[in-house]
């Protein structure tokens, strides 16, 4: 597996075909400006990847109930808290889901 790399914005422009040579043997380039990520070059079976995850989220989004503008951050959250049990509107735990889980890991 081809390591990833990370180069400034400078370094990609004097070079626009180096990060797209490290894509094609499998590796991706981070490019940053003033030290922060800002752009990547991946290679396309990785792109593919995450466009096909992105569309079973929101479909399963949808499926749910849930609005597909919705953020991936907010979807994580929501998925998160249905493994974790009920909470109630404060978002504590509840009570008797608690003292399961506790019986549950004696």
């Amino acid at each position: 597996m081809t390591t990833r790399r990370t180069v400034t914005v400078r370094e990609a422009c004097a070079n626009p075909a180096a990060p797209i040579d490290h894509a094609e043997r499998g590796g991706p380039t981070v490019i940053t400006r003033d030290g922060t990520p800002v752009a990547a070059v991946v290679p396309i079976a990785d792109f593919e990847a995450l466009e096909e995850a992105a569309d079973v989220l929101d479909m399963e989004a949808v499926l749910a109930g849930v609005d597909p503008t919705t953020t991936v951050a907010e979807l994580l959250t929501d998925v998160l808290t249905d493994h974790q049990g009920p909470t109630d509107e404060n978002g504590e735990e509840d009570e008797r889901q608690a003292g399961q889980r506790g019986e549950e890991e004696r």
